[in-house]
């Protein structure tokens, strides 16, 4: 009640300095899908301008258990709260204690100033408000957030402010009572594979790990932004539940008891944020994971009736587009045009009112929004 009633309303009509358009988890409309599609539309779009865009993956080290009381009620206090609500969170956060069980031996209680609990509805939402302070320095370089998953975009003309957006980023963690684990953050040098000029990467930051590869809320993207192996690796994870679903036939459970299994367990693998990445796989891609469900269906694990691939990701990219275009809230609408509201021709209803972006390169046709702008122009 305390988070649906008032938290989250608090959070989507902020009237302080605190900025929560950035962050993508505990929130209605918030998914780890659309915080990639935002992710790979500001850097397909910064690609546009620049030779490379760099990503950094930013690494807390046991986030949720170290944020500080005291400044976490310093932010909840700018939230638009009814009192009662405050003087409630407040008394969650204080006098909490903790006590340690060893073999039949037990410690005396220490009092705590410090952690939310990550499993309880208020922690996660809590900690939303406590990074919604943290903010990128130079204009044009970007934060994205999905709990204490950070990301920081950064675009070439903007290269030499690594080390200065880091170092905030470290105090801000520091003040917070946070600490950031550059052993664990990796950095990524996007490039568009396509553009015939050489591209000559920054020198590397001592201590962060620079990568070809980074999987991203559970998405494995490659610095050419080819998705080939988060499919390989999908798939290989699905051919371990159709193991297990093997295992579970020759033990006696009916067909139609396995494929609820599968329905629940490897579409849900399948397709996972596939509406962030369909448009950057190849047909190469598509087909194997076509190829694996044909497979389960000759199997007996997977219904017959189950639609291909394709339209499966069809139905789900059309559900997600149309809570973006009616949810005025919802955390993708700044990727939306504004809507065209001059239309000379007596043409039937288009399935939008917005306005089509120019086409300017082949990585920005493969976004979500712009895909599904054009597909439903007409």
């Amino acid at each position: 009640m305390v988070v649906n009633d008032f938290i989250y309303p608090a959070i989507e009509n902020p009237i302080t300095s605190l900025v929560f358009h950035d962050q993508f988890a505990f929130r209605p409309t918030g998914s780890t899908t659309a915080a990639i599609i935002t992710l790979l539309h500001k850097v397909t779009h910064l690609l546009l301008t620049n030779p490379y865009v760099i990503v950094i993956g930013i690494d807390f080290s046991k986030a949720f258990d170290t944020v500080r009381h005291h400044t976490l009620l310093d932010k909840i206090a700018q939230l638009d709260l009814p009192d009662h609500v405050h003087n409630w969170l407040v008394n969650f956060f204080n006098n909490h204690s903790h006590q340690t069980k060893f073999g039949n031996e037990m410690s005396t209680f220490k009092s705590i100033s410090a952690s939310i609990i990550q499993g309880s509805a208020i922690g996660p939402a809590s900690y939303v408000v406590n990074g919604s302070d943290l903010q990128a320095v130079f204009d044009g370089n970007f934060l994205l957030k999905y709990a204490d998953d950070t990301y920081l975009i950064i675009p070439a003309v903007n290269v030499d402010s690594r080390s200065t957006e880091l170092s905030h980023i470290t105090n801000w963690a520091k003040h917070n009572n946070l600490k950031l684990n550059l052993a664990k953050s990796q950095e990524i040098i996007f490039v568009d594979r396509k553009r015939k000029e050489k591209v000559s990467e920054p020198i590397e930051i001592s201590q962060l790990q620079r990568v070809k590869v980074m999987k991203i809320l559970g998405v494995t993207i490659t610095n050419g932004l080819s998705v080939s192996p988060h499919v390989q690796s999908v798939i290989v994870s699905c051919a371990q539940v159709l193991y297990a679903l093997r295992v579970l036939r020759a033990h006696g459970l009916c067909d139609s008891a396995l494929q609820t299994i599968y329905h629940s367990v490897v579409i849900a693998k399948l397709c996972y944020a596939s509406s962030a990445w369909e448009g950057f796989a190849n047909a190469t891609d598509l087909n194997k994971i076509q190829s694996f469900i044909n497979k389960s269906k000759r199997s007996g694990y997977c219904s017959p009736d189950l639609p291909d691939f394709e339209n499966l990701c069809t139905s789900m990219n059309s559900d997600l587009f149309s809570k973006v275009l009616n949810t005025p809230t919802h955390v993708l609408q700044p990727l939306l045009p504004p809507p065209n509201s001059t239309q000379p021709y007596g043409l039937r209803t288009r399935a939008h009112n917005r306005t089509l972006p120019q086409r300017k390169s082949h990585l920005a046709d493969c976004n979500f929004i712009i895909r599904m702008l054009y597909l439903n122009a007409y």
